[in-house]
C-alpha cells in the first residue's frame, strides 16, 4: 500500500529527498503547496505531483494526504510541524528540527501528547555505509574509541539563499553542523569545549568549528563551512588500534567507500549507492504503515538542538 505524501514548499532538496525515493518505492506525491502558486505548478508538473493546494494549512488539513514532508526554511520547520501534528498527520521533517531547543521541545511535547510521529530527516543514519561504520567503531575492531572528526564543507550558496538569513534561522552550524553533532551523539552526549565562528552577516555563521568532549574522555571536532570550493562530508572515528573513515557520509550514493585501518592493514568496503533518502523513506513508511521502530525520535531531536544552542553560545553567538 502506497503512502499519500503532501509536500510543503517547492524546495530544491525535494527532488532527491522525497520525489526520487517516493517514485522508487511506489508512494504517491498527491499534493504540494508553495507561497508562489506558479512555483507550485511548475514543481507539480515537473515531478508528477497530483495537484497543488492554495496554502500550507490546506495541505496539512487535506484528507487525501497521509503524511507531510516539510523541507521549508529552518524557521518554518517547527510551526508547520506543529500544524501537521494538530491535523493528525505524521511528519518527515528536514533538519534542523527547530530554531532552538525550546521550540524543539514544544514540537516534541505536542507530538508525544498526540501520539503523532515527527521524524527529523537525518537520512545518513539509514544508509548501510554509516551503519557499518558506527558498528566498527563500537565492536573493538579499532580498539577503544578515542576521537571523532567530522568535516562538512560546501560551495557558497547564492546571496539570497535562506541559509544566509538570520530570520529564517540560517548558518553553517544549523545547515551542516547539525549533521556533525548528530553523528557524534550516536556515542553519547558530549559537551562543547570551545567553538569559533566566522560570521557572514550579524548572527549568521559562514564557518563554524567546535571541539567537544564526552564524559568518557573521548574527544571530537567538527569543522563546517558554507564557503568552500568543493563539497566535503567526511567522518573519521579513531581508536586505540586503528580508525574508520567514511568518505562521504552525507551523500553515500556519490561515494559509498568505507576505509578501515588497523594493525593488520587497510581495507576498503563498498556499501552500495542506493540513496540514503530512499532508505530513510522506506523506514519512515514502514513505521507509519506497519509500526516498525525508528532509530530517531523527538527526544533525540530536542537533544540535538540543545547541543546546537550550546555550541552557538560557546562561540559567543546567540542561538536562533
Amino acid at each position: 500500500m502506497s503512502l499519500r505524501i503532501g509536500i510543503l514548499g517547492a524546495s530544491r532538496i525535494a527532488e532527491s529527498a522525497i520525489v526520487e525515493p517516493a517514485q522508487e518505492l511506489g508512494h504517491r506525491l498527491v499534493a504540494v503547496a508553495a507561497r508562489d502558486p506558479l512555483r507550485a505548478r511548475i514543481f507539480a508538473d515537473k515531478y508528477g505531483v497530483d495537484r497543488i493546494v492554495p496554502t500550507y494549512q490546506d495541505l496539512v488539513s487535506d484528507p487525501e494526504v497521509d503524511v507531510i514532508y516539510n523541507p521549508l526554511a529552518n524557521a518554518l520547520h517547527a510551526p508547520w510541524n506543529l500544524a501537521a501534528v494538530a491535523a493528525g498527520k505524521p511528519v518527515l521533517t528536514e533538519k534542523p528540527f527547530a530554531r532552538n531547543r525550546e521550540e524543539a521541545a514544544r514540537v516534541a511535547n505536542a507530538a508525544v501528547t498526540a501520539d503523532i510521529t515527527v521524524m527529523e530527516g537525518f537520512h545518513y543514519l539509514f544508509h548501510p555505509v554509516n551503519q557499518r561504520a558506527l558498528a566498527v567503531a563500537r565492536d573493538g575492531t579499532i580498539g577503544d574509541l578515542t576521537r571523532i572528526e567530522v568535516r562538512m564543507g560546501m560551495p557558497t550558496p547564492q546571496p539570497d539563499d535562506p541559509r544566509w538569513s538570520l530570520e529564517l534561522a540560517g548558518g553553517a552550524l544549523m545547515d551542516l553542523g547539525c549533521y556533525a553533532l548528530h553523528v557524534m551523539r550516536r556515542f553519547g552526549e558530549p559537551s562543547v569545549v570551545t567553538a569559533t565562528a566566522a560570521e557572514r552577516s550579524a548572527g549568521v555563521d559562514e564557518r563554524f568549528d567546535a571541539e567537544l568532549m564526552f564524559p568518557s574522555g573521548v574527544t571530537a571536532s567538527t569543522s563546517n563551512s558554507m564557503v568552500d570550493d568543493d563539497y566535503s562530508f567526511t567522518l573519521r572515528m579513531l581508536g586505540t588500534r586503528g580508525e574508520v573513515f567514511v568518505h562521504n557520509f552525507i551523500k553515500p550514493r556519490d561515494d559509498d567507500r568505507l576505509t578501515i585501518t588497523t594493525e593488520h592493514g587497510t581495507t576498503v568496503e563498498h556499501h552500495g549507492t542506493r540513496a540514503s533518502y530512499t532508505y530513510q523513506l522506506e523506514a519512515f513508511a514502514n513505521h507509519v504503515q506497519h509500526a516498525m521502530p525508528l532509530p530517531l525520535n523527538v527526544e533525540d531531536a530536542v537533544a540535538n538542538m540543545a547541543l546546537i544552542d550550546e555550541a552557538y553560545r560557546a562561540a559567543g553567538m546567540q542561538p536562533r
